[in-house]
């Protein structure tokens, strides 16, 4: 199973990306999916969370200003990101939730990162 991103690059305060994450492999099913950011010399946080049902959850730094979204016939996961910020400079990775038969249980897997820099 992989999770592969896309999207991240360089972007002027007040700018707008979309990141992608396409997951591949063997996989039966897929849990939550989830962005994590992780800044220079700070810890990997929690940026947004989608349940398969659709239901999300954003950290309070994001609200309003980043969505999320899945569609789940591509095993993929989206996050929008509007009116960004020097502070979301990051690495953003994606992670799922997935299991990979139906006796399997859901284990964690996560992408390899996409930069996002965000000028001022």
């Amino acid at each position: 199973v992989q999770l592969v991103e896309s999207g991240g690059g360089l972007v002027q305060a007040g700018g707008s990306l979309r990141l992608s994450c396409a997951a591949s492999g063997s996989i039966f099913s897929i849990n939550a999916m989830r962005w994590y950011r992780q800044a220079p010399g700070k810890q990997r946080e929690l940026v947004a969370d989608i349940t398969s049902g659709g239901i999300t959850n954003y950290a309070d730094s994001v609200k309003g200003r980043f969505t999320i979204s899945r569609d789940n016939a591509k095993e993929m996961v989206y996050l929008q990101m509007n009116s960004l910020k020097p502070e979301d400079t990051a690495v953003y990775y994606c992670n799922a939730e997935i299991r990979r038969t139906p006796v399997n249980i859901f284990r964690d897997y996560w992408g390899q990162g996409t930069q996002v820099t965000v000028s001022s």
